[in-house]
């Protein structure tokens, strides 16, 4: 008995790909690739198919593409598309990878919390949607007090100076992801997270699902007047200078975190007093002082942070039909037994000295 599949992807600035197929007996039969695309010679379209007949509809999604890649004529040329767009309409076919709409998204509006509670949460909701338990998810993040934000894999002692620390009343604390130190005040930056679903970035490379992931937000800075774009891996930039950067984390189960903070209008003499910023770290950047890393939204703009965060939230909504949310009481509960077992003890603070 055959089960009829249909799967459609549209490659970022390319064309549509479609896939038809049944599947008899765990196979894929008689597979069916069409789209706008453009394909030279024509005979390559069924290149592509015969590759795809009869492969497992267990198998990865880079087997698929390189069946495909493996089967094309050495004189195919491939137009606005290219091999892996076709394993991922394959795997959206077989529910194995999905889009930003087959999702219902939610949005969790800038909500204060301690920040030992924000990291936790980014745990907790990460588990929860890859769990089945919560929609993909967005949330802006509100601060109580000074803080220092590390990544998972950074040295303690190398990112952060204690005197500093000290002196201006600073909370350190580690997150899940990695990436580099984050210094937040009230009001100065714009951090987010978006807790989602694997399927989302299925087939994609770590580099390009940081671009993949904050499209909307290239949208959103071009409607308040700024032309963003990502410097690889994980860094937005515009021809003024860095004005943030990503970080990820892949759980287990299937949940994926991916976050972002955006300076708004930091204090570059506190950042640098707090922070250890070698040499090192900024000679990739063609800057000499790490001062001048920090470029405000507010200057570029001129709009306040609450406007521009409420320009984000409505691109967000626009695009991908989500609704308003907020955390549950289990959830809560979840991220403050994980302050205090994990998030808040020296053990984890301390895990690279």
């Amino acid at each position: 008995m055959s089960d009829h599949r249909h799967g459609e992807y549209k490659v970022q600035g390319g064309k549509l790909v479609v896939v038809d197929f049944d599947v008899v007996d765990q196979k894929i039969v008689g597979p069916s690739v069409s789209g706008d695309f453009f394909l030279e010679p024509d005979e390559a379209l069924a290149d592509i198919n015969t590759a795809l007949d009869g492969m497992s509809t267990e198998s990865s999604h880079a087997n698929y593409a390189a069946a495909i890649t493996a089967a094309l004529r050495s004189d195919a040329q491939l137009f606005g598309f290219s091999a892996d767009a076709v394993a991922v309409a394959v795997r959206r076919a077989l529910n194995k990878a999905t889009g930003w709409l087959d999702h219902q998204w939610q949005v969790i509006g800038p909500t204060p919390l301690p920040t030992h509670m924000h990291v936790a949460m980014d745990e907790v909701l990460t588990r929860q949607v890859g769990a089945g338990n919560r929609p993909p998810t967005l949330r802006f993040w509100e601060w109580e007090t000074p803080s220092v934000v590390i990544g998972s894999f950074q040295s303690v002692r190398n990112e952060v100076d204690p005197d500093g620390v000290e002196r201006h009343g600073i909370t350190v604390v580690r997150r899940i992801s990695g990436g580099g130190a984050m210094f937040m005040e009230r009001g100065n930056a714009i951090t987010y997270s978006l807790y989602l679903p694997q399927t989302l970035v299925d087939g994609q490379s770590f580099e390009a699902s940081y671009a993949y992931l904050d499209a909307w937000v290239m949208a959103s800075l071009e409607k308040v007047g700024i032309k963003a774009f990502y410097q690889p891996l994980n860094d937005i930039a515009t021809p003024e200078g860095k004005i943030g950067g990503a970080a990820q984390k892949r759980l287990a189960n299937g949940g994926m975190l991916h976050h972002v903070t955006m300076s708004y209008d930091i204090d570059a003499d506190k950042m640098t007093d707090v922070l250890r910023i070698g040499k090192e770290k900024i000679s990739d950047k063609g800057i000499t002082s790490a001062k001048k890393r920090v470029d405000p939204l507010r200057r570029q703009t001129g709009l306040s942070r609450e406007e521009i965060i409420d320009v984000m939230i409505r691109t967000f909504k626009d695009r991908y039909a989500a609704v308003d949310s907020g955390f549950s009481d289990d959830e809560l509960a979840m991220a403050r037994e994980l302050v205090e077992t994990k998030f808040s003890t020296d053990e984890w603070l301390h895990r690279v000295p």
